[in-house]
């Protein structure tokens, strides 16, 4: 058995044995599942019957010259995404009679690129499906793209009076852009560029709720919130809105409660809040007619439908059914005309539909050779050897007593340590410090075999399979493309996508490139807990094992910074062809070296004559054969033009 293979062995395993292992049938939702290769099948219209073996999807990328890592869209599972999401809507609509309707918009900051936010308009258009800005930038993309004069453009976030004026004249390009008061001097900005412009805004105010909200966002809500109005200034606001005349143009109210809502209590209090503020502003005189219930629709990323960070206690229609009935409630009790629902759903749309591929480079491991004897070994080196003998002599098939494992254990450290501090006082050479170093690992690993047979394994034997695990050096950087990981320990799901018919008996994390000692995958989704390693395969020689990070579509290309100078990766998106194959809808060519450079200020050009003049100058010492500083060069030149990452 291996160094780090795993304690137990599974006789006939299965490709359902993965599916369990790795949670697949309960985060996987309709698209992921393995087929009978034992590869990831995805299915992005949400039917086997027009399912892609990725595996095959990825060599075909590869012979594209499309190199890792690989960040694949499947643009049917974002279309899928947001049918979903009317349709709960429709459903809680139709089931409690409410007379209004759902009109959504996509959060730009979720996943700015544009063939992404242009997929979304597009999938979107029959629903007058929206988009939602948080800054005069994203305000710009929306502009130019959403061109639908039924959608919805939600204005959020820190306004100037330039971001006011444009969503004022934008009105006479036929959209329908809506600016949320989050700040109390944004009024007065209001009023000024509507009385420059003789025309105002479609008006929207957020509420800070007093409602509790958990979780990781959970400050995001109540008194001490970044953005929104409190109950006095929203009045402050109303009397300086009616004063400017401009009270007629207030149609929204906006409330958030936080990205990924883990619980549906707290949304549904949110609600009942936000339903009698949105009944006393019509009240007060605002026509209103909209209800903006903000973004925070979680997803379920570890399977275990619980109230954790890394799930949610509810479905989608759960959601949509609280958000209708709890509104309805409010409106009927009050005889007040039932607004239309508006959500800013990000992450629930975006999450599935994007699949981050990377390759393992190499492994590392703790090795379980045993040195061979050597003439006159100090006394330290022939305990750990007698140590090893004794734990050696007990049978793999007995039922063993646990505790005389931790006393071998316990004698192995010892001896260790003992040679440790005799090679502080130099009493023993390098050579001997190896072999106690050798002969410890080989009593782990002798331990480790015979663990199982316990009833009870203590504490201190159970850390051995963590000391025991390897590391899978990863192609990639998570600074760049997985960057939750890092700053907020998010949780997605990681498994290979082939091999899985084959039983993983290793234990490993994962470290990326970067020259940092953050830059490590180490924490794994295991049904509402997280465990430190993760089941995976023995490398074989000269064969790839290709692993995939699911659901991180949303947030994580945004948020991805350029450490070490690791660029973004090639993009493809893909789309199920009538035909029952798939075609590329679009190729993104990730960052060159040559890109990555420049957005550091540094001219790849001057950087190139600089070396060419060192070169030069090093043929003049007779340093550097001419031959080789021409191949020194052309390899410079290429690689310039070639991705961050490593080539196989």
């Amino acid at each position: 058995m291996s160094n780090t293979e795993l304690h137990l062995k599974k006789k006939n395993w299965t490709v359902s044995d993965s599916t369990n292992l790795y949670g697949l049938n309960r985060w996987g939702e309709k698209y992921f599942s393995i087929n009978n290769h034992g590869h990831i099948n995805v299915s992005p219209k949400g039917s086997k019957d027009s399912g892609l073996d990725l595996l095959d999807l990825v060599n075909e990328l590869e012979s594209r010259n499309l190199t890792m890592p690989l960040l694949i869209r499947f643009d049917d599972i974002l279309e899928d995404r947001l049918t979903q999401l009317h349709k709960a809507f429709a459903n809680a609509i139709n089931q409690y009679d409410y007379k209004g309707h759902y009109q959504g918009v996509f959060p730009i900051k979720c996943n700015q690129q544009r063939h992404v936010v242009e997929e979304v308009i597009a999938c979107g258009h029959r629903w007058h499906f929206g988009l939602e800005a948080g800054s005069k930038a994203e305000l710009l993309i929306a502009l130019s793209l959403l061109k639908n004069s039924k959608a919805l453009l939600i204005c959020n976030g820190y306004k100037d009076q330039r971001y006011i004026e444009t969503a004022i004249l934008a009105r006479q390009l036929n959209r329908q852009p809506i600016v949320v008061i989050e700040q109390l001097d944004e009024v007065e900005r209001i009023i000024a560029a509507s009385r420059e412009l003789g025309a105002a805004p479609l008006i929207g105010v957020r509420a800070k709720l007093s409602s509790e909200s958990s979780g990781r966002w959970g400050a995001s809500i109540g008194e001490k919130a970044k953005f929104g109005l409190s109950i006095p200034e929203i009045l402050e606001s109303i009397e300086k809105l009616r004063s400017a005349q401009l009270l007629q143009d207030l149609r929204l109210l906006h409330f958030h409660v936080g990205s990924q809502i883990n619980d549906i209590a707290i949304l549904k209090d949110s609600l009942q809040e936000a339903g009698q503020i949105y009944i006393e502003l019509n009240r007060l005189g605002a026509p209103m007619g909209y209800l903006d219930v903000g973004g925070g629709l979680g997803i379920d990323y570890d399977g275990s439908r619980t109230a954790t960070e890394a799930s949610t206690n509810y479905s989608l229609q759960n959601y949509a059914n609280d958000v209708v009935a709890t509104i309805k409630d409010c409106c009927e009790s009050n005889s007040i005309k039932m607004p239309t629902l508006v959500s800013e759903s990000g992450r629930a749309i975006a999450s599935h539909f994007s699949v981050l591929i990377f390759n393992v480079l190499s492994k590392s491991e703790v090795p379980a050779e045993i040195p061979p004897a050597q003439n006159n070994e100090s006394l330290i080196i022939r305990n750990l050897r007698e140590t090893l003998k004794e734990i050696q002599e007990i049978s793999t098939n007995e039922q063993i007593d646990s505790s005389r494992l931790q006393e071998a254990w316990n004698d192995a450290i010892k001896f260790k340590t003992d040679a440790l501090n005799a090679f502080r006082l130099g009493y023993i050479n390098l050579e001997e410090r190896a072999i106690a170093e050798q002969l410890t690992w080989a009593s782990a690993h002798s331990l480790n075999e015979r663990l199982p047979h316990c009833s009870l394994i203590p504490e201190d034997l159970k850390e051995l399979y963590a000391t025991l695990a390897g590391t899978y050096y990863a192609n990639l950087s998570i600074f760049r493309s997985a960057p939750d990981t890092w700053a907020i320990d998010q949780l997605f799901p990681i498994m290979p996508i082939h091999r899985l018919e084959e039983e993983p008996t290793q234990l490993g994390d994962f470290a990326d490139l970067t020259c940092d000692s953050d830059g490590k995958l180490a924490r794994f989704i295991n049904n509402g807990q997280v465990k430190s390693l993760l089941e995976l395969h023995r490398l074989k020689p000269n064969e790839k094992y290709l692993i995939g990070m699911f659901l991180g579509g949303a947030y994580q290309e945004v948020m991805g910074n350029l450490h070490n100078l690791f660029g973004s990766t090639h993009s493809v998106h893909v789309r199920m062809a009538p035909n029952g194959g798939y075609k590329l809808e679009h190729v993104v060519r990730g960052d060159t070296k040559s890109d990555v450079l420049q957005a550091m200020d540094h001219d790849p050009e001057i950087i190139l004559e600089r070396l060419r003049v060192a070169s030069e100058e090093a043929i003049q010492k007779r340093t550097l054969k001419i031959k080789d500083a021409q191949r020194l060069m052309d390899h410079l030149e290429s690689s310039l033009r070639q991705s961050t990452y490593l080539q196989e």
